[in-house]
């Protein structure tokens, strides 16, 4: 099969099962771009991934926002430092090994978070639900999601279901929002060093297949698929790409 091809079948089926969470699948864009197989540079695999970010998400941000999941007075504090350092560590320029390397470690750790989540939230008092924390929270993955080019979710939102911030529905809403606004910042934040050279016939069908994986899997939803399994899935899948990539750049 063509490599292209296969990545964008690939692409199709990480955004109907991300979406179905509410991630932009970010995180695994990047595992495979980053394989040895395409021959990627930082360059190319960076904006790539918000891109397929900020398509994906945006459906699914509309969506809880119809449903009032979003709500202003409680998101502001995360998105308020995030959007900026997003910004900063999309600017940042990493040399190759060294984006690998950071890339390999963040997603291991992203692996760990996901499968630890726990599969329901109890009932007790919110812990440290403070809104410092929460600049703070949302600041520090912001910047290493403009550094990295994740959208972030897939920290913010394991972190959150652990401090008990909110019900699941609530959570992966505010992580929507939150990958969009920090993949639209962290591509603001490499477009301002000029727009990177990425052939049209390689980005466009990966673009068009998050599309319409994501429309699908933000309808879906978590009546179709068990929101665990696929978690317990997509970190199991993740920690294999991390482990590939610091292999290849240690």
């Amino acid at each position: 099969m063509d490599s292209n091809l296969l990545l964008a079948a690939s692409f199709f089926l990480i955004a109907l099962i991300y979406a179905s969470v509410g991630f932009g699948g970010g995180s695994s864009y990047l595992a495979l771009l980053a394989q040895p197989l395409f021959m990627l540079t930082p360059e190319v695999i960076r904006p790539t991934a918000l891109l397929c970010n900020v398509i994906v998400v945006t459906g699914g941000t509309l969506i809880f926002y119809r449903e009032k999941q979003i709500v202003w007075k409680e998101v502001w504090p995360f998105l308020v430092a995030s959007i900026p350092m997003a910004y900063i560590g999309g600017l940042w320029k990493l040399q190759d090994d060294t984006f690998f390397i950071i890339l390999g470690v963040t997603l291991f750790v992203a692996s760990i978070l996901l499968w630890i989540q726990p599969e329901e939230i109890p009932t007790a008092k919110r812990k440290y639900n403070t809104t410092p924390t929460n600049i703070l929270l949302g600041g520090s993955i912001g910047f290493l999601s403009g550094l990295v080019s994740i959208g972030g979710g897939i920290f913010l939102s394991p972190i959150l279901h652990l401090l008990r911030w909110g019900d699941a529905r609530r959570i992966s809403a505010l992580a929507s929002l939150f990958i969009l606004v920090n993949s639209i910042s962290g591509l603001a934040g490499q477009f301002s060093k000029g727009i990177p050279d990425i052939h049209m016939g390689f980005l466009l069908p990966l673009l068009l297949a998050v599309g319409v994986g994501g429309q699908i899997g933000s309808r879906l939803g978590a009546q179709r698929f068990n929101p665990i399994y696929i978690k317990r899935i997509t970190a199991l899948l993740i920690l294999l790409a991390s482990i590939n990539i610091l292999r290849d750049h240690m």
